[in-house]
């Protein structure tokens, strides 16, 4: 058998006069509303659920309690009459002390939320783990940037001669390529639109997603690096 069993089988069950007391006075100590089934309950069983409904109806009858029916529940509450009134110096002392309990929850809840917003700064602030990885991170990064700028601080050449020489090459053999498909373009574009008005060639262009010239690429062809005779690698030495 459990120890919470046990616990129950040792209370007492209560008859009579003593039964109607412990009642009476379980009511008019909490002075609130009842109903039969919870006083039982919470009497933990000294009075039989059947036994504290009629405890309850009888002190009822005789004024000691109050009987409220609220459609098929029955609530039973002490007769207010019949409870002893509070001095006044009582009164002011409860008052006093209800004032003191509320302003330190107050302080309380505001060293909370203090509080809280510390911690969340403190979640959101990185690990030592994490700032060593970062420092581990920006020292790499320190390392391969100073690398990058050491053949600039002795003067090497960032770019051998042959090197220079094939990007020449590339450049000279890939923009005559774009020359000579731009003129393509514009052959075959003309043929196809020769007979519409201007906007109905741009509207035809904007459908089958042809992108033009910006002005930006006319700028860069009016300039010198595309100048006719422009030696890419020339202008580079």
């Amino acid at each position: 058998m459990s120890k919470a069993k046990q616990t129950e089988a040792k209370v007492a069950i209560l008859k009579g006069k003593e039964a109607e007391d412990k009642v009476l006075e379980y009511i008019r100590k909490m002075n609130r509303p009842f109903g039969a089934v919870d006083v039982s309950a919470n009497l933990k069983g000294a009075v039989p659920k059947a036994t504290t409904q009629k405890i309850m109806v009888a002190l009822a009858e005789k004024g000691d309690l109050v009987q409220k029916i609220y459609g098929k529940t029955t609530f039973f509450v002490a007769n207010q009459a019949d409870l002893e009134d509070m001095p006044s110096e009582k009164l002011a002392a409860l008052e006093t002390e209800i004032k003191r309990i509320d302003d330190e929850n107050k302080a309380l809840g505001a060293e909370v939320k203090s509080i809280g917003a510390e911690l969340g700064k403190l979640k959101s602030t990185p690990t030592d783990k994490e700032l060593a990885a970062e420092v581990e991170n920006a020292a790499t990064a320190v390392q391969k940037a100073r690398a990058h700028l050491e053949p600039l601080r002795t003067g090497t050449p960032l770019i051998s001669a042959e090197e220079t020489a094939q990007l020449d090459t590339e450049w000279t053999r890939w923009r005559n390529e774009w020359v000579r498909r731009r003129k393509v373009f514009n052959t075959f574009w003309s043929l196809a639109t020769d007979a519409l008005a201007p906007q109905q060639a741009a509207e035809l262009g904007e459908d089958l997603g042809i992108e033009v010239d910006t002005p930006e690429h006319a700028t860069v062809e009016r300039g010198q690096l595309c100048a006719t005779g422009s030696v890419l690698g020339k202008r580079r030495r």
